[in-house]
């Protein structure tokens, strides 16, 4: 089956449900939905600063395959941006939304003839070894990436299995068509430190790519097979020879294509070894199937999005709901091989009984990725965090950004504390409670990036650490999670210091301004304090301001109220968050976007924010701010997110604000509602069980929510509990164009707030 034949079935598919209820209407039969990936635009997020991958993958998949523009910087993070029409070639590893830039290996270019082996530039890209191209030659949707490269008037398409990546290269007519193999260029800071190619005959090429960037000691190693045989290969050190890495980091292998045939090529990658790249091509892609693979590909997505189906007269949404949903299944990456071979984070090769995965931004994905995956990946969520627990294991303490078996200590906080904990609380089976409780605590009690002060003062002193109020506030998120898990485990002193513990962030709270603020060792706040200004890696505030890390308390949302005096005083400066006008000073982070007031919907510490209305009892409030973000922060379009995507946390925000809740706490499954913007979803829970999400009378005009039922009972909590949506069932909500109309009982209550 051709691409353009599926193409053309998706657009008949397309139009067949536009006139799905006349169609079936008069048949009196249904017809069968579209499948979900043809909703998905992977362009959605390439512009602004949402930095996610393009090119194809399968879901979780080791190999993301796809173009690197020659521009470099950070709005060039996941080596590709819209504005962008230059290609230096098609690299198989990809980070998608982070704040970061790192991978980009074992990069191919076909060619013809000989060119300059150098990353030249976009604006002299005949200094170099890259091509324009036109984005109207595009062609790109889940498991699938075509384009057409307009110096050398080669054809390009790209599919992938799991761990290897499938090019198909249509070369004009030529004697000497090339396709070189780049070792060097990367996508920006990982620098090879050794490269290595093997000849192993005319169609076979080995080796290895180590480089050393934000993840300081990564080892890749590949094979690459061709589908005809070489007429020569050779090996360079390029146009601009590095002194400091031992190898010649470009090889160029030549085919005779005037037969217009097309060349393939098969590239397998691990992190452990080549024998074990040749087991992992062996076992996913032993033909040379092209169109197979393709179809393979968009079945294996679509497997995946149909986890969840939506209802929705807006086809805008749907745009935006599947490519988000999408968003979030890139990663986290399986990292062991098809033998179960794996690289630790020691260094050393292990064995695993359960998959390795990698690409862990937990700072980002504790808040609403992760637990998006426990209703709808719960199959995946052992060895998620059985590798979370290999990784304490390997290097002593949980990961806190962990990539191809490399921490980078990136970001603040013991985030995966929260994850891990969010699952030991939810009954995961096969995760041992014990073992994570360990590796909770030890990773909780070492003396590294602040902790030490925690330990010492009871908060972290601004004198003594960088960025300690914020890493404080991260650490006390944290510390609630592990005292659940403390709870739950009977062990009650470990309960109490870490409950104690994560009410560290009130040394902060200045009750003068009503902000947090820097708390120096001599207990005395800081000078000159703004609560508008932030300093990009120098003050306080980690890519925020005072003004956004006030809220950073999801765990203790009643302690927070108590320290404003009221509910009222509370609101009133939560609702201030969302008008006060401030510049936030030149040397402000970028991250710091997709600004309602000072609300700052581009960066996760906010991404909880809006729903703690609902948690005092103010749910209409709650309504207002999602429905607005949800218009307003999301989009079809290149520039359709508001900030870093940030390996799915910015996706997954909408994806369970759009069904109507949110997990609030970072662990036990407490999802709070807010406004759901959906006609109805099904969402398949696992062990066959599937929970269904009904929405009556919605519209813009009718945001409020007035009547739940949970299986045909009237529900008046603040939220839906994790086992009830496990458990399957179904869940109605009636919705309202009437604010004074409340689900909730307390609505209207004057009592103190509690947490939900």
């Amino acid at each position: 089956m051709s691409f353009s034949f599926l193409t053309s079935w998706r657009a008949f598919m397309l139009l067949a449900v536009t006139f799905l209820p006349c169609l079936s209407e008069s048949k009196g039969e249904e017809l069968p939905r579209p499948a979900p990936s043809s909703f998905v635009d992977p362009h959605i997020g390439t512009g602004g600063h949402g930095h996610v991958f393009v090119g194809a993958s399968v879901p979780f998949g080791l190999v993301q395959l796809g173009p690197t523009n020659v521009s470099q910087g950070w709005d060039w993070c996941s080596g590709y941006h819209i504005s962008d029409a230059s290609i230096i070639g098609f690299s198989h590893t990809h980070l998608s939304g982070t704040g970061c830039h790192d991978l980009g290996d074992i990069s191919l270019m076909p060619v013809i003839g000989e060119v300059p082996l150098s990353r030249g530039s976009k604006d002299n890209l005949l200094s170099g070894l890259g091509s324009s191209f036109d984005h109207s030659s595009e062609q790109v949707r889940p498991g699938y990436y075509a384009v057409h490269l307009d110096r050398f008037g080669i054809d390009v398409k790209l599919t992938a299995t799991q761990r290897t990546g499938f090019h198909k290269y249509t070369f004009p007519k030529t004697e000497d068509a090339r396709i070189i193999v780049d070792l060097k260029h990367g996508v920006g800071s990982g620098n090879p430190t050794e490269v290595q190619f093997h000849r192993e005959s005319n169609t076979v090429i080995s080796g290895f790519r180590h480089t050393k960037g934000w993840a300081n000691n990564r080892k890749l190693f590949f094979v690459i097979e061709f589908s005809r045989p070489m007429k020569q290969w050779m090996e360079s050190e390029g146009s601009h020879p590095s002194t400091n890495c031992p190898g010649k980091p470009f090889g160029q292998a030549v085919f005779d294509t005037r037969d217009e045939n097309p060349v393939f090529v098969k590239v397998a990658i691990s992190l452990v070894s080549v024998e074990n790249a040749k087991a992992n091509m062996q076992a996913e892609l032993p033909g040379w199937d092209f169109n197979k693979t393709v179809i393979q590909a968009d079945q294996a997505w679509n497997r995946e999005l149909s986890k969840i189906s939506i209802s929705t007269r807006n086809d805008k949404v749907r745009r935006i709901f599947y490519t988000a949903l999408y968003h979030t299944m890139i990663y986290p990456a399986v990292c062991s091989d098809v033998n179960g071979d794996y690289r630790g984070a020691d260094g050393n090769i292990h064995k695993s009984s359960h998959l390795q995965y990698t690409g862990f931004s937990l700072w980002d994905t504790y808040r609403a990725a992760h637990p998006l995956m426990t209703l709808i990946q719960p199959e995946k969520v052992p060895d998620l965090i059985n590798s979370m627990l290999d990784i304490y294991q390997k290097q002593g303490k949980l990961p806190v950004w962990h990539l191809m078996a490399c921490e980078t200590d990136c970001m603040v906080g013991n985030p995966a504390v929260c994850v891990v904990a969010d699952a030991v609380m939810k009954n995961f089976e096969g995760i041992s409670a014990e073992k994570a409780f360990t590796a909770m605590k030890e990773s909780s009690l070492l003396d590294e990036r602040g902790l030490k002060y925690l330990k010492e003062y009871g908060y972290i002193p601004y004198d003594k650490e960088g960025e300690g109020l914020s890493k404080c506030m991260e650490y006390a998120v944290a510390d609630w999670s592990l005292a659940q898990v403390a709870d739950k485990l009977g062990k009650t002193q470990d309960h109490d210091y870490f409950l104690k513990r994560s009410k560290s962030y009130k040394h902060y709270f200045d009750p003068k301004t009503e902000f947090v603020r820097g708390l120096s060792s001599e207990g005395v706040f800081g000078k000159n304090f703004d609560p508008f200004v932030s300093v990009h890696r120098n003050n306080d505030y980690t890519e925020g301001n005072a003004w956004q890390y006030t809220w950073l308390v999801p765990h203790d949302i009643k302690g927070l109220v108590e320290l404003f005096g009221n509910t009222e005083k509370f609101l009133a400066k939560l609702d201030g968050l969302f008008t006060a006008q401030g510049d936030l000073g030149k040397d402000a982070s970028p991250d710091i976007s997709g600004m309602i007031g000072q609300y700052a919907h581009g960066n996760e510490p906010s991404h909880h924010v809006a729903y703690m209305y609902t948690c005092v009892d103010k749910p209409w409030k709650t309504a207002d701010k999602v429905r607005e973000i949800l218009s307003t922060m999301y989009d079809d379009t290149p520039e359709g997110l508001c900030g870093n995507e940030d390996m799915g946390q910015m996706s997954a925000w909408y994806i369970l604000s759009a069904l109507g809740f949110y997990q609030v706490e970072p662990a036990g499954g407490k999802f709070v509602f807010g406004s759901p913007i959906v006609d109805g979803a099904e969402l398949q829970v696992g062990n066959g069980k599937t929970f269904r999400i009904i929405v009556r009378d919605n519209s813009p005009e009718r945001k409020y929510i007035g009547k739940i039922l949970l299986n045909g009972r009237p529900h008046s909590l603040k939220y839906i509990d994790f086992k009830d949506i496990a458990a399957g069932g179904t869940l109605e909500i009636q919705m309202t164009g009437d604010s004074s109309l409340c689900w909730l009982p307390s609505c209207n209550e004057s009592s103190m707030a509690s947490n939900p």
